[in-house]
């Protein structure tokens, strides 16, 4: 089945209350837009209540670029179609010719918005009933071998058989800037679970690790950030002042953590509190090494 459209939903953003989740969502649609433009890949978004909907010919890259954009919970390949049930009748005997046969079990699950003549139950029995007569497969609604998901909104009908997870958080610029303070690959990962949460990044790095190494990290998360340099020689915490005041930050997050193998934490915590204006935000502080390692390993 060749696809040429895939479903983004969303989820947190979907909670807040109507004025303020139109302007996220607005972030978002303009996120996607410009992370899908980084990789030359051509598209045609679309945004309805609760979904956003992107046309392409290039859907396996898409959906590689889609998975690591911020504020995303799932997207799907999809099938469009219209709300007729003879149509998604059409649609849906191709899907399972493709993957059943009467060794094979499975469900039909249905989500319906809109006015229409029919319910979501009488979609789900209808569609089951074909493709048991056409494959002599089974029913299984609880641990089934195939899930055929169908989506019917208003005059549309949008057929997928996957839900490829995402990230979720909150989109890239929903929240306030932050004052990223680079000097371990710990800190590049202190600053993916703020940049998670909506918060826009400004990465202040010193000489103790490579921009190359930083440059991935938001290529690979579509971050489309500042990066400041500072010199080891002259006082930092003044340079750090500076710099957040002047790129109106409202935090400062750092990578420092008590470990093992980690000296005087305490006393450096001591020493921004004492001599640094804004919060500084510690998302690894209790972590075990290992467990950094792993998440390091998971965010690439």
């Amino acid at each position: 089945m060749k696809y040429k459209l895939i479903i983004v939903r969303y989820g947190e953003i979907a909670l807040k209350a109507k004025v303020t989740r139109k302007r996220f969502e607005n972030i978002l649609v303009n996120n996607i837009k410009n992370a899908l433009k980084t990789k030359n890949l051509q598209n045609k978004l679309r945004k309805e209540w609760g979904r956003i909907f992107i046309y392409s010919d290039q859907i396996e890259n898409c959906l590689n670029v889609l998975k690591n954009v911020f504020g995303i919970t799932s997207i799907s390949p999809s099938i469009e179609t219209d709300s007729k049930i003879e149509e998604i009748s059409k649609i849906t005997k191709l899907f399972s010719k493709e993957k059943l046969d009467r060794k094979k079990t499975f469900a039909i699950r249905v989500k319906r918005t809109g006015n229409h003549d029919f319910s979501s139950q009488d979609v789900a029995v209808k569609i089951g009933n074909e493709i048991v007569n056409e494959t002599k497969a089974n029913v299984n609604l609880t641990n089934p071998d195939f899930e055929l998901f169908i989506e019917i909104r208003n005059d549309k009908s949008y057929i997928f058989i996957e839900k490829i997870k995402g990230y979720g958080g909150m989109p890239i610029g929903t929240q306030g800037n932050i004052l990223a303070f680079i000097d371990s690959i710990n800190s590049i990962l202190a600053s993916w679970y703020l940049v998670h949460r909506g918060c826009k990044p400004i990465f202040l790095v010193n000489k103790k690790i490579k921009n190359d190494v930083l440059e991935r990290f938001m290529d690979y998360w579509f971050i489309n950030s500042k990066i400041i340099e500072i010199s080891n020689k002259d006082n930092i915490y003044e340079q750090i002042n500076k710099i957040a005041t002047l790129n109106n930050c409202e935090a400062i997050v750092s990578g420092l953590n008590i470990s093992r193998q980690s000296e005087n934490v305490l006393d450096k915590i001591k020493d921004f509190k004492r001599q640094i204006a804004l919060p500084v935000l510690y998302p690894l502080i209790a972590m075990e090494d290992i467990d950094i390692k792993r998440k390091l390993n998971l965010i690439g």
